[in-house]
């Protein structure tokens, strides 16, 4: 049987586990999930982060343009990134790759389909594709949605199965119970418009993207017949929970 592929979309503060700092420890707990998945599942992850990285070892002059500050965090960051990664996985014999890629990649015909063949041979060659936008000469995730489009062009490109976005809530709560401060997950969402009116404008501390941007990439992937699941990445093993149906998180068909 062919296994099911799995897009998992990481941001910053899932990485960071609400901190100021990478939390290797959550990327053990990735790692061991996809392990304990590998028969079945084949994963390519959507991480940010390398902003998030950098700021452990530099602090820059900050006299500079915002953006530019942080297109420079990212390049010194990426690196510290992927090395956490690498280490990480590799106990764990995993290998991994990465792939730096920005939204005008996907308006070449000819650059989509060297992403998806170059990525189709680091799977079936058992490596983990771990992709984050080129902050360098790209400025769009800085500003805006933290690699939640990325993650969702990137999803309906590669045809994947499932994507999994990881959060720091239980899924997309409904706005009632969430104004009574007792949250309540929306399980199952058919309608985008329907779950547009739930939603808030909250942004989460390191990232950019929040509730809407993770809609937005719904609606990409539901084009495309691809289930979005929204999940707490914060929890251990939320990605085996998640498949296993134990845990409350949003899929959206």
């Amino acid at each position: 049987m062919a296994k099911k592929r799995i897009l998992l979309k990481i941001g910053s503060n899932t990485l960071t586990k609400e901190t100021n700092h990478i939390s290797r420890g959550k990327i053990e707990d990735i790692g061991m999930q996809i392990a304990a998945l590998k028969d079945e599942y084949e994963f390519i992850i959507v991480s940010s982060g390398a902003i998030a990285a950098a700021k452990q070892f530099v602090k820059l002059d900050n006299n500079d343009q915002e953006v530019f500050v942080k297109q420079a965090l990212a390049s010194i960051g990426q690196p510290h990134l992927m090395r956490i990664y690498h280490e990480n996985f590799s106990d764990l014999g995993l290998h991994t790759s990465q792939c730096l890629l920005s939204y005008s990649d996907f308006e070449k015909e000819n650059t989509k389909v060297n992403i998806v063949n170059t990525i189709n041979v680091l799977v079936k060659n058992q490596y983990i594709p771990i992709i984050n936008e080129n902050d360098t000469v790209a400025t769009d995730e800085i500003k805006f949605g933290d690699n939640d489009k990325l993650a969702a062009l990137t999803a309906v490109l590669l045809k994947v199965d499932i994507l999994i976005i990881a959060t720091n809530t239980n899924g997309i709560y409904t706005k009632a119970s969430f104004q009574d401060e007792v949250p309540e997950t929306i399980s199952i969402v058919n309608d985008l418009k329907t779950l547009e009116k739930e939603i808030g404008d909250s942004k989460s501390s390191h990232g950019t993207g929040g509730m809407q941007s993770k809609i937005e990439a719904a609606a990409i992937t539901k084009a495309a017949n691809i289930e979005t699941w929204v999940v707490n990445g914060l929890k251990d093993n939320f990605i085996l929970n998640a498949i296993n149906n134990t845990i409350p998180f949003t899929k959206i068909v």
